[in-house]
C-alpha cells in the first residue's frame, strides 16, 4: 500500500457539494492499494502511521505522534498514487482492482480507528474536493514495500 501523509491544522473532503469527512489537527492520509496488497500490509501501515512522530513537542521538535496529540485522520482513497510514468500519460495498471482497493481502503480506515485515532473519510471512487490547511508543511510518502 502507498500513502501520502500531510500534517494538517484542518482538512475536509467534499463530494457533490456535501462534506463527507472533516477533521481538525491531525493527518490527511491519501491512500492507494496496489495489486497484491493484503490486510497484513494495511495493519502494518496503520500501526506505523499511528506511531509516526511528526508533530511538535513543547520544544518545537517533531517528537509526538497523531495519537500523542489526540489528533484525527482524514483518509482519502487516491489510486493515482499507483501512477507509472513511462511516457507523458500515467498508467495505473499496478493499482489494485476497484473492488479490492475499496476493501483495503475500508479495512485500513478501521485499522486506524482501532489504533485509537478518530477517523473521517471520503467516498471511495468518487470525484472528491479535498481542502486542507497544511501544517509545516510536513508531507511524508510511505510504501509498505519499503517499511
Amino acid at each position: 500500500m502507498r500513502a501520502v501523509l500531510q500534517r494538517v491544522s484542518r482538512a475536509s473532503v467534499t463530494v457533490d457539494g456535501a462534506i463527507t469527512g472533516e477533521i481538525g489537527a491531525g493527518l490527511l492520509i491519501l491512500i492507494c492499494a496496489m495489486q497484491g496488497d493484503t490486510a497484513a500490509q494495511a495493519d502494518q501501515l496503520a500501526a506505523k502511521i499511528a506511531k509516526l512522530r511528526i508533530f511538535k513537542d513543547a520544544a518545537g521538535k517533531m517528537n509526538l505522534s497523531v495519537k500523542d496529540i489526540g489528533g484525527s485522520a482524514l483518509i482519502v482513497s487516491q489510486f493515482t498514487l499507483a501512477a507509472e510514468l513511462r511516457g507523458n500519460r500515467p498508467g495505473f495498471s499496478t493499482a489494485a482492482s476497484p473492488d479490492e482497493g475499496k476493501r483495503l481502503y475500508d479495512y485500513f480506515t478501521t485499522r486506524m480507528a482501532a489504533e485509537g485515532i478518530a477517523t473521517a473519510k471520503g467516498i471511495f471512487g468518487a470525484d472528491m474536493a479535498v481542502d486542507l490547511l497544511n501544517d509545516g508543511p510536513v508531507t511524508i510518502w510511505m510504501d509498505t514495500d519499503r517499511l
